[in-house]
């Protein structure tokens, strides 16, 4: 049994069989990149987080590129469309409804949109529940936080604080969509109570999927050039692994995990990973965890009134 709840098994129990995501990337930008000729959050590089291929407006074409790759190579029938570089709701409502119908081909049972907290209205919701509801496919929304701490957003100048998060998670649950939230833990200015309390957040907020990644710099950004001046420092390998360790005991157990830290191009990489695979890195957690008894939700145990519920049992 595993120690904490994979993405993998839930697609399973979820669709009855192995289901693939199917990343679309499109030439789009974000608003933060907008604002005050800032460029965007300090880590953010030209290429946005969409790795996997060249930006291409044919998705049925995209798609299909990739449904055959991953055909032939896991004899999937089941896609989910992953709407993945930049913010996939930063353009004019008709072009984001064009844009996902265009991805409701033949074998897609989900949408999967990322996207930022404070780029999300209610028109779109509502468009989106009418996709849902017409053509019976699942919608998620995966919003990029990185961290709860407001002050580390301000650092790496996110372009929202926790606030904005909050909003656009209540109003995505308005609608039954499920919500992935993605989550930088070692962020140089976070601390382990940082990390704790990004666990405790997303279990209040009853959200459904986190996706984790450990911090990469790419050169030519803002954060690259603080790097090569030394003007901060990245934790260890095992740091960042007893940090994963941390949040996901605090985690309500219920929350599945997409994943325990990213990849990144090593092309104009500063920092990638220790340099180490990251699947290596991923074992070396699991088997730390099962090694001492450890499991997702150990100390899930801070809400529905705990304080009272503490004294309670002590005048027993």
């Amino acid at each position: 049994m595993s120690v904490f709840r994979k993405y993998s098994t839930y697609l399973q129990e979820k669709y009855g069989e192995k289901v693939y995501k199917l990343s679309i990337n499109l030439p789009l930008t974000c608003p933060n990149r907008n604002q005050d000729n800032l460029g965007g959050c300090t880590f953010c590089a030209d290429v946005g987080t969409g790795f996997s291929s060249a930006p291409s407006i044919d998705i049925p074409k995209q798609l299909e590129e990739r449904k055959e790759i991953i055909k032939k190579r896991y004899k999937a029938k089941k896609y989910i469309a992953y709407f993945q570089n930049y913010t996939n709701t930063y353009m004019p409502l008709e072009t984001f409804q064009k844009y996902i119908l265009s991805a409701l081909v033949d074998d897609v049972v989900e949408i999967d949109i990322s996207t930022r907290p404070d780029c999300i209205t209610d028109e779109q919701l509502e468009f989106l529940a009418e996709v849902k509801r017409n053509y019976q496919v699942e919608v998620t929304l995966e919003l990029g936080l990185q961290t709860v701490n407001y002050k580390t957003l301000d650092k790496i100048r996110r372009g929202h604080g926790l606030a904005e998060f909050i909003d656009g998670i209540l109003r995505i649950k308005k609608f039954g969509f499920e919500v992935c939230v993605h989550l930088i833990l070692n962020l140089p200015w976070d601390d382990d109570r940082d990390v704790i309390e990004n666990a405790k957040i997303l279990s209040a907020l009853k959200v459904e999927q986190v996706k984790l990644h450990a911090l990469y710099v790419m050169d030519h950004t803002q954060m690259g050039e603080a790097y090569k001046k030394g003007e901060f420092e990245i934790c260890t390998a095992e740091e960042y692994q007893q940090k994963v360790i941390t949040f996901l005991r605090h985690l309500d157990p219920e929350i599945v995990v997409q994943r325990l830290l990213g990849r990144a191009p090593r092309e104009n990489s500063l920092f990638v990973n220790w340099n180490q695979s990251w699947w290596k890195i991923r074992d070396n957690i699991e088997e730390t965890m099962e090694k001492n008894g450890m499991e997702q939700g150990d100390f899930f145990h801070y809400l529905g009134g705990r304080a009272y519920e503490q004294e309670v049992e002590k005048q027993k």
